[in-house]
């Protein structure tokens, strides 16, 4: 009996498996799209995280999409966490799939011509017509299972002694929701585990107060999965991670404080349901009081937020934290804080070009958290919206985006092309140019410093110039050198490639400074 059980409880849990993978692969982009374009507010992102986990019937391919989407940049952290609060909700169907159709309908072995029907499908049909195939193939052994556990468990329960099982005490609930925790992170499903729930509560082997305590506990552990998918991604990744859990640790607390009052109204309003119907009772109860802590932190999600980016800082903050998105219907304001935003990123980046040139150990921020720091800049200059009338605000508009390219570019010369700055430095050939480049640095990062940009822009200038007009005599030494045999034709493609870096280096150097003056000349600054 116990062994057909457990045959019952895998076979409910292939069926999962397989309906939950067709789901997905039939939704496929439509589920990624739906979930991007309805998470503008906290509330859609709920609704749209409860509809489309109800619509796979996996809470955690829903909250680990998320998770990717916000490693990814597709999503900001505040979007995702809509949807993950609202996959718990969506979870909760199955349970009612159960105690509706499973126990309600009996169907057991009526269900068996629906998983032949599927497989005729898979094998003769093509395309989505296979793919809906395995999906009644999934839900037909769904019923299949879970009419295997029930005749088992109700053969069981003369020789279950329920005096060794937790009893309904504070402790008895804590470790039945540890045991249902430690059953979902076994099974990778919390839907099975609220299955086998309903299935024994059904046969009378649990109490309602012991079946509620496990299904909190089920649910808590779904969140371990989008925990473990954020291990070792980018913060936003982590954040998400962190939020599923610590929402799902709340919600886990209030459920278990919620099972003594929700007991006693049925008590009050119908003594026998908890009895009768106590299978319905339970899903209402899981669904219940996962709609409640929805409702109860959707207001909350700024604050919530906060404190998730304050427990995981993200070390490009730094430089983006005076971006407020309520100035955003000021441009002009808008505008002035994306410049105290730009100042720091290039003077970061020439500090890198400095290290790199010179080998010198001066203190750097990390260049991916510049890259962040970056994207999200550009980002937030997305949304400010002007036009060819707004006079100064849009000629500092322009001069803004101009900026930003050039600081991208820059970064990728710092990222992706440091071992030609290193032959720079190291050939004797360049010694000009890489101490003018040095000395332009220098002065451009003192003038940032100062807010003066026009030295800035006319020694960048000077500099590039300067640049600009040796390349071509020492293109032509570079490659005579490797005609008679000084270089060879590796040695020589290094030094072409590391005057071509310095070149480019410079060129940023001069669009950067002058792009920026631009912008504090139409902010009203100092001609």
């Amino acid at each position: 009996m116990a062994l057909t059980a457990l045959g019952g409880l895998g076979i409910f849990l292939a069926g999962m498996i397989i309906m939950t993978d067709s789901l997905k692969a039939l939704a496929g982009d439509h589920l990624r799209s739906v979930l991007m374009r309805f998470t503008r507010t906290p509330a859609s992102g709920a609704v749209t995280g409860a509809l489309c986990t109800a619509v796979i019937q996996s809470s955690s391919a829903t909250t680990v999409t998320a998770v990717s989407f916000v490693g990814a940049e597709l999503m900001s952290f505040s979007s995702a966490l809509g949807i993950i609060f609202g996959a718990n909700l969506g979870t909760t169907i199955t349970g009612w799939m159960v105690a509706l159709i499973g126990f309600k309908f009996q169907l057991g072995s009526a269900i068996l011509p629906v998983v032949f029907l599927g497989v005729l499908l898979k094998l003769l049909g093509s395309g989505r017509w296979s793919g809906w195939g395995m999906v009644l193939v999934g839900f037909g052994l769904l019923f299949v299972g879970l009419d295997l556990m029930q005749d088992s468990l109700g053969e069981l329960l003369g020789n279950i002694e329920f005096e060794k099982l937790p009893g309904d005490t504070f402790t008895g609930r804590i470790l039945l929701l540890i045991f249902g925790l430690g059953f979902t992170l076994i099974t990778r499903s919390s839907s099975a585990g609220v299955a086998a729930t309903l299935t024994a509560l059904f046969a009378g082997v649990i109490e309602f107060e012991q079946a509620a305590a496990l299904v909190i506990g089920m649910d808590l552990g779904t969140s371990f999965t989008a925990w473990i998918a954020a291990i070792g991604g980018s913060v936003g990744a982590r954040r998400t991670g962190l939020s599923h859990v610590l929402f799902n640790c709340l919600t886990a607390i209030g459920a278990l404080l919620l099972i003594t009052p929700y007991v006693w109204f049925w008590q009050v309003v119908s003594p026998g349901m908890l009895t009768g119907e106590a299978e319905i009772s339970l899903v209402a109860f899981h669904t219940l009081f996962n709609f409640l802590s929805v409702l109860a932190i959707v207001p909350f999600t700024p604050a919530f937020a906060r404190m998730i980016e304050r427990m995981i800082p993200d070390p490009s903050g730094a430089f983006i934290d005076k971006l407020d998105p309520t100035l955003l219907d000021k441009p002009a304001l808008a505008l002035s804080a994306v410049q105290s935003v730009v100042e720091p990123l290039f003077e970061n980046l020439l500090l890198h070009v400095r290290v790199l040139l010179e080998g010198t150990s001066l203190e750097l921020k990390n260049l991916a958290d510049i890259k962040r720091a970056l994207n999200q800049t550009r980002v937030y200059v997305d949304q400010i919206h002007l036009t060819t009338g707004d006079g100064a605000d849009w000629h500092r508009l322009l001069a803004t985006i101009h900026t930003l390219d050039h600081l991208q570019r820059l970064h990728e010369r710092c990222e992706e092309d440091g071992y030609r700055a290193v032959a720079a430095s190291e050939a004797d050939s360049f010694a000009d140019q890489y101490t003018l480049l040095v000395e332009t640095i220098r002065t451009v990062t003192t003038c940032i410093r100062d807010h003066n940009w026009k030295p800035a822009q006319l020694a960048a200038i000077e500099a590039m110039k300067q640049i600009d007009e040796s390349v071509e005599l020492e293109r032509d030494k570079i490659i005579l050198s490797v005609g008679i045999g000084v270089l060879d034709m590796s040695a020589g493609t290094l030094h072409l490639e590391a005057i071509r870096w310095l070149q480019r280096v410079s060129h940023h150097l001069s669009s950067i400074t002058t792009h920026q003056w631009e912008a504090n000349l139409a902010a009203g600054g100092d001609p």
